[in-house]
Parts: C-alpha cells; sequence; structure tokens
C-alpha cells in the first residue's frame, strides 16, 4: 500500500433509525460505499449522502447486501441464483442512477455484512456477484478481501478489484476476520484502530492468537456505524495525511 487509502460504510440510517454521522465522516475517508435500502439507507439519506460526496470528491460505491433490513444484513440468506442477481442488480443500479443524476459517476461495488463474507468463500456468490457488476459496468472496481474467491473470481471475470482489511475488525490466526458474535470481533478503541492500521500499511495484521501474519490491501475500511469512528479517523488521519 503505497498510500492510505481509507473507505466507509455508510448512508445507513433510515426512517427513525439513525446510525452513523456521514457528513462528519466524509472529510476524513476517500471512498464511501453507499447503502441501497435493503440492509440500510433510505431515499433521503442516500441521496444527502451522495450528494455531499460528490461535492467533496470522493470515490462513490453501491454497498449492496441481502434484503435484510431487520437484521442490518449480517444475517445469510438462502436465495436462488436469479432471486440474488436481481436483487443485487437493482441494488447497484438505484444507486448509479441516483449518483449519475446528481453529476457523478459510481466508481465502485462493495457488498456488505453477510453477502461480502459468504462471497469472499463461497464461488457460487462470488460469481453472481462479479457476473452482475461486470454486466452493469465493466469500469467499476470491485472491494473484496485480497486472494478471496470473490477477488479471483473477480479478476478472472475481468474486473478490476481492490484488495480490502478492516481497522475496526479483528482477525483470527488463519487471516480471516473473527465473527461478530464473539465479543472480541470488533476493535473498541481508537488507539487500538490506529494500531492496527499501522500494521496494515506495513502489510501485516496482529491476530488474536498475538500472532504477526500477512495481510496485504489496497484499502482499508471503517465502519460507519462504530461508536469510535470519528475519533479514529481523526487520529488515523492525524499519522496519515
Amino acid at each position: 500500500m503505497n498510500k492510505l487509502h481509507i473507505n466507509c460504510d455508510m448512508a445507513e440510517s433510515y426512517g427513525n433509525f439513525k446510525t452513523g454521522d456521514d457528513f462528519a465522516i466524509l472529510p476524513y475517508v476517500d471512498a464511501v460505499n453507499i447503502a441501497c435500502g435493503f440492509h440500510g439507507g433510505d431515499a433521503l439519506t442516500i441521496e444527502k449522502t451522495i450528494r455531499e460526496a460528490i461535492r467533496l470528491g470522493k470515490q462513490i460505491g453501491a454497498h449492496p447486501s441481502y434484503p435484510d433490513l431487520e437484521g442490518f444484513g449480517r444475517r445469510y440468506m438462502e436465495m436462488s441464483d436469479d432471486e440474488l442477481s436481481a436483487c443485487l442488480r437493482y441494488q447497484i443500479c438505484v444507486i448509479k442512477s441516483i449518483t449519475e443524476s446528481l453529476g457523478g459517476k459510481l466508481h465502485h461495488v462493495k457488498a456488505h455484512g453477510a453477502l461480502y463474507n459468504r462471497a469472499a468463500v463461497s464461488v457460487r456468490e462470488a460469481s453472481i456477484i462479479s457476473k452482475v457488476v461486470s454486466e452493469i459496468d465493466r469500469s467499476f472496481i470491485l472491494f473484496a478481501p485480497l486472494a478471496s474467491e470473490l477477488f479471483l473470481i473477480a479478476q478472472k471475470t475481468g474486473l478490476r478489484v481492490m484488495g480490502e482489511s478492516f481497522a475496526d475488525r479483528r482477525y483470527d490466526d488463519k487471516g480471516q476476520m473473527v465473527n461478530r458474535k464473539f465479543e472480541n470481533a470488533v476493535i473498541q478503541n481508537s488507539q487500538e484502530i490506529l494500531n492496527q492500521v499501522r500494521h496494515l500499511v506495513d502489510g501485516h495484521v496482529e491476530t488474536t492468537g498475538g500472532k504477526l501474519i500477512s495481510l496485504l490491501s489496497d484499502t482499508i475500511c471503517l465502519h460507519g456505524d462504530h461508536p469510535q469512528v470519528i475519533s479514529s479517523l481523526e487520529l488515523i488521519r492525524s499519522v496519515y495525511k
């Protein structure tokens, strides 16, 4: 990683449910992953966030998920190939069209939550995501864990891929993110998040088992709903301009 590239999931508030502070986050990040309404995000939140991201010159991406608003897209859902394909196409095209109508251009696609985790290890989901993205616009970049099924299949499909790692999630000794059902899955402290970023910039990560393992990436994600996201971003940008 030659330059620190930070992406963040946002526009995830909907109705009376509020999460994240998109306008406070935007100045600190390079790319934004916009919720598409299926795990979070209502029409006004999505539009306002995209409009501000365009104004600030940020890279804008679609952040499609399983249709799981109640579970915030963090539960696996069994869907047929056609159903998942249609679900993805709908979400990506919505964000693409809104972005274009406001004078911007969609830059990338990043699956959300359980769909992201599933596609990292499943040829089926990885193939469906890659096919849909390539059919919509082959210039889109796909964000995926380096060397995951999604990363490899997207490359074979001819898509450009950015390998992604996470500043606020813990990794096990196999280099996999610790499941959110475990208490230590999320790094809560801003200083610890900065320490993880330092490791990731150098191409490795400290695991829950105390090992230092290789983990290469082109972009680092902080979750927009993390309670310490603003303080963490301020700290990171004080070190990495």
